[in-house]
């Protein structure tokens, strides 16, 4: 089954989903963004998080994402796929999208400020 990855990183939290091509909710998960142990533990686990959904996938549905989308906090360059800077996570000029591109076997990333992503599904599916 078609699915992509979706995941939303917040300050204490991190939401993540599997959604399938008609917009179904597959499989939803949650765990601690672990910022107090620091910028490169982050990104640690978000692409951790990111490989263990690809793997459910693929256990569950026969096949990985074929997609995914990353919205995080600051300020996010989502052209060059760069989280430019990020206060509460400590992060600067992070190529985060071409590292979780490089960690789901190079499938397209879509990477998005969180509130930007979170009004646009919110126009989209309500």
């Amino acid at each position: 089954m078609e699915h992509v990855i979706a995941l939303d990183v917040g300050g204490t939290g991190m939401k993540a989903a599997l959604v399938g091509a008609g917009g179904e909710l597959l499989h939803q998960a949650r765990r601690a963004t672990g910022r107090d142990r620091g910028p490169e533990a982050v990104v640690t686990g978000i692409l951790d998080f990111a490989g263990e959904l690809r793997a459910h996938g693929v256990r569950r549905y026969g096949r990985p994402a074929s997609a995914a989308g990353l919205a995080v906090p600051g300020i996010v360059d989502e052209r060059e796929g760069l989280a430019v800077y990020s206060a509460n996570l400590g992060w600067r000029d992070l190529p985060l999208r071409a590292l979780l591109a490089e960690r789901l076997g190079g499938v397209p990333v879509a990477l998005g400020h969180d509130v930007r992503t979170g009004g646009l599904a919110e126009g989209r599916i309500g």
